[in-house]
């Protein structure tokens, strides 16, 4: 994995360096914004509104808005001369309990790697230590012209870091829960905690992202020439006017689906969160994969059994064939010799 960043951690007045790569990757499918009457591609283009013509990179710089619109040029030098300590050091400052973490300040996650030699030694210290105390560390950080809080925990044996939300970044939820004085009877309790039983765990590595494998299959028929699979729109609940009913109907259905032994499968996403793929200046950076060979499981078992079915009609024919040639061996009458 290439890495994105090289600098180090401090510990205390121990320094390990390190390189960050990611440690996640996206395999959404990417849109391109088109014309629809002839196909052609719309593409962004960078235009200075006083001048009304378009600028290259170079002539790039940056500025911020005031209030009144006007706007005040900020440029490199005026950042790189900012008082940041963090600018190519991971600085630890504090360790705490992972579960004093609140999930909402998680972002962006990445592996720290030792870079070097000499930095196995200090890296495995620090690693060995995040396991034995059950702590993580809260860290600062600079990436991208901004400082940023992080937490270090151990992933096997690779220190991972998640980027954090500084905390007067979390809204509070205020407004969100409902208004209006409910009670939940504790009949409706249990068979909500029945359901919940019934449902019970799943192994996060089996689950898959439907719509997406309904997105690629899509491309790949019309890639060639194909007419796309016709699939049964899911079925929308209607108004729940007895919850009770709804409970009960809910764990009898969970029921008879273990009994089965068939998992549900997901509900497609929303086609609306696709189609803004295409509508900001990332999508000039998509990603470009071929999915006209992709094979869904049941195609790749299709042809599996294809093929199988294939080789033994070929062994059969040559069995055929061999037994033809023998026959006519013996039926053919030797010749003597004067």
């Amino acid at each position: 994995m290439r890495s994105i960043w090289n600098g180090a951690i401090s510990f205390g007045l121990v320094s390990i360096p390190i390189k960050l790569v990611n440690a996640t990757e996206s395999h959404s499918v990417s849109f391109r914004q088109i014309h629809t009457e002839d196909g052609g591609r719309i593409r962004y283009r960078k235009v200075c509104e006083l001048e009304d013509r378009e600028v290259t990179s170079s002539e790039i710089g940056k500025g911020y808005e005031d209030a009144d619109g006007t706007i005040v040029p900020i440029t490199d030098e005026d950042l790189a001369q900012l008082p940041i300590p963090t600018t190519r050091t991971i600085e630890i400052v504090a360790f705490v309990p992972a579960d004093r973490i609140d999930p909402l300040q998680l972002g962006a996650a990445y592996y720290l790697g030792a870079n070097g030699v000499p930095a196995a030694k200090p890296y495995t210290l620090l690693r060995e230590a995040l396991k034995r105390s059950n702590r993580v560390a809260i860290a600062k950080y600079a990436l991208r012209g901004r400082e940023r809080l992080g937490m270090l925990r151990v992933v096997d044996d690779v220190i991972a870091m998640h980027g954090l939300l500084w905390p007067d970044e979390i809204r509070a939820p205020e407004g969100v829960a409902p208004d209006a004085n409910v009670t939940v009877r504790d009949k409706e309790l249990d068979l909500a905690d029945a359901l919940m039983d019934t449902l019970g765990e799943v192994d996060l590595d089996d689950l898959h992202d439907d719509y997406r494998e309904a997105v690629e299959e899509l491309i790949a028929a019309k890639t060639s020439g194909e007419e796309p699979r016709e699939t049964a729109a899911p079925a929308r609940s209607g108004k729940v006017l007895d919850l009770m009913a709804a409970l009960e109907s809910s764990v009898r259905a969970a029921q008879e689906s273990r009994a089965g032994g068939s998992g549900g499968a997901g509900e497609a996403g929303e086609a609306g969160d696709a189609g803004d793929a295409g509508e900001t200046e990332e999508a000039e950076h998509a990603e470009v994969r071929d999915l006209r060979k992709k094979k869904t499981p049941a195609k790749k078992a299709a042809g599996a059994k294809k093929s199988a079915a294939a080789g033994a009609a070929k062994k059969t024919a040559a069995k055929k064939q061999a037994a033809k040639k023998t026959t006519a061996k013996k039926s053919t009458p030797r010749r003597r010799s004067a």
